[in-house]
C-alpha cells in the first residue's frame, strides 16, 4: 500500500489543480439551481475530455519528454502561441483561484471573528492574499516538486474524506426530494452551462501541467513509467470526478428549492457556503464543510503557482535554445508581483479579466485536443503506446464535441 502510494504524484497534483473553483464553486451552484438536472453534463464532458488529459503523462512516460517539446516538433509557430496564451491567462487565473482560497481562509480560520492587531484586520481578503502567496512561493522555493508532491497527498486525501463525510452527513440530514430527471437548462442559463462544461473538470492545457509533472516524478522515481503514469492519472482524474458529483449533490442537498441565491462574490460565496451548510446540518459541520473547501482551494492555488512558472520556464527555454534554462524562480517571482498587482489595483475589473481568460481557455480548448491527440498518434510516439481504436473513437468524439461546444458559445454570445 504505502509502496503504491509512493509511485503516485502527478495524477493528484492533476486532481489539486482541477478540484477548484470548477468543483467548489461550478458544481455546488450547479447543485442549488438545479438539483441533478445537470449530471449529464458533468459526466459527459469528464468523458469527453479524458483522452486529451490522460495524454499529457502518457506522451510525457512514453517519449521522455514533456508535451511542450512536442509543440515545438509541430513548428515553433504553435510553441509561441502556447507561450502568449499561458502568458495572458496566467495572471488572471491565479488571482481569481487566490482570492477565493484568501476568502474562504478568513471564513473558515477566525470563524468569521476578525483578529486586529493595531488597524490591521488579519481577517481581511487582502492579508490573506498576501499570506498564502508567501506560503505558496516559500513550499515551492524550499521543496520544489517532492515537497509539493508530498503535500498534495495529503491534501487531496483530506479533501477526499471531508467532502464523502459532507456528501453523507448531508444525505441523512437532507428533507430535499432526491430527483434524478435531467434536464436541459432554459436560454438565460446557458452561458453558466457552458462555463460548468467549459471548465469542467479543467482547461485542458492542465495536460501540459501533467506532462511536465510526470518529467519531475521520473527524475524522482525510476520506477514511476508509462504504465505507472497511466494509473496515477486515473486515480486522479476518477478523483475528480468523485469530488465534482460530491460537491453537486451538496448543492442539490443543501440549497435546492431552499429559496437562497449564492451570491456572485468571492467573500459572499465562501460565507454563505459555509453559513448554509452548518445551518443545514449543525454546527458540528462546520470545520468538515470548512475544511473541504479551504483545502479545494489552497490545492488549486499551490498547483497553479508552481505550474504556470513550471511550463513558462521550459517554453521559454526552448525558444531561446536553453538560454533561460533556469528560470523558474524567476517566473515564480514574475506571477506572484503580476498576482498581487492584479488584486490590489485592477480588482474592480477582475470579473472582466477572468472572464477573458475564462473564454479564451475554453476557446482553445479544441487546439489542445487536436494538437494532443496528433503528438499521441504520431510515429514519435513508441507504437505500443499509440491509442487504441477505441482512444482513436472518443478522441474525435471529444474533438468534434469541444468544437461544436465551442461554436455555440460564440452563437449564443
Amino acid at each position: 500500500m504505502l509502496n503504491t502510494l509512493k509511485k503516485l504524484g502527478p495524477g493528484l497534483l492533476f486532481a489539486g489543480a482541477a478540484i477548484g473553483v470548477s468543483h467548489l464553486v461550478q458544481s455546488t451552484r450547479a447543485g442549488a439551481n438545479f438539483g441533478f438536472g445537470l449530471l449529464w453534463a458533468l459526466l459527459l464532458v469528464n468523458i469527453f475530455k479524458y483522452p486529451f488529459f490522460q495524454y499529457g503523462p502518457r506522451y510525457a512516460m512514453a517519449t521522455g519528454e514533456s508535451l511542450i517539446d512536442g509543440y515545438k516538433r509541430l513548428g515553433k509557430g504553435v510553441l509561441t502561441a502556447y507561450f502568449l496564451l499561458t502568458f495572458a491567462t496566467m495572471f488572471t487565473i491565479q488571482t481569481a483561484v487566490t482570492i477565493v482560497t484568501a476568502s474562504l481562509a478568513s471564513h473558515v480560520v477566525f470563524e468569521f471573528k476578525p483578529l486586529v492587531i493595531g488597524n490591521l484586520s488579519i481577517n481581511s481578503v487582502q492579508i490573506w492574499t498576501v499570506i498564502l502567496l508567501g506560503i505558496c512561493t516559500s513550499i515551492l522555493i524550499l521543496g520544489r516538486y517532492k515537497l509539493l508532491d508530498k503535500l498534495m497527498k495529503i491534501i487531496v486525501l483530506t479533501l477526499t474524506v471531508t467532502t464523502i463525510v459532507a456528501v453523507i452527513a448531508s444525505g441523512l440530514n437532507s428533507e430535499n426530494t432526491i430527483s434524478l430527471s435531467q434536464v436541459f437548462p432554459e436560454k438565460s442559463s446557458w452561458v453558466f452551462l457552458i462555463a460548468f462544461m467549459g471548465w469542467m473538470p479543467a482547461p485542458l492545457d492542465i495536460s501540459i501541467w501533467h506532462s511536465l509533472w510526470s518529467i519531475e516524478k521520473h527524475k524522482d522515481n525510476k520506477e514511476f513509467n508509462t504504465k505507472t503514469a497511466l494509473f496515477d492519472f486515473n486515480i486522479g482524474y476518477i478523483t475528480t470526478l468523485i469530488l465534482g458529483l460530491g460537491f453537486l449533490t451538496l448543492g442539490a442537498l443543501v440549497f435546492y428549492n431552499s429559496g437562497e441565491t449564492l451570491s456572485t462574490s468571492a467573500s459572499g460565496f465562501s460565507s454563505q457556503l459555509i453559513q448554509m451548510y452548518t445551518d443545514s446540518l449543525g454546527d458540528w459541520a462546520y470545520a468538515i464543510i470548512g475544511l473541504a473547501a479551504l483545502t479545494t482551494m489552497f490545492s488549486t492555488t499551490l498547483t497553479t503557482f508552481d505550474a504556470s512558472p513550471r511550463v513558462m520556464e521550459r517554453t521559454t527555454s526552448i525558444l531561446s535554445n536553453s538560454r533561460l534554462a533556469k528560470s523558474y524562480n524567476f517566473w515564480l517571482a514574475i506571477l506572484f508581483l503580476g498576482t498581487l498587482i492584479i488584486f490590489f489595483f485592477l480588482s474592480a475589473e477582475l470579473g472582466t479579466l477572468v472572464k477573458t481568460a475564462t473564454v479564451l481557455s475554453f476557446l482553445t480548448a479544441p487546439f489542445y485536443a487536436i494538437i494532443n491527440y496528433k503528438l499521441m498518434s504520431s510515429n514519435h510516439v513508441p507504437k505500443q503506446w499509440r491509442p487504441k481504436m477505441s482512444m482513436h473513437i472518443l478522441s474525435w468524439l471529444g474533438i468534434i464535441f469541444l468544437i461544436s461546444f465551442g461554436v455555440w458559445y460564440v452563437t449564443i454570445l
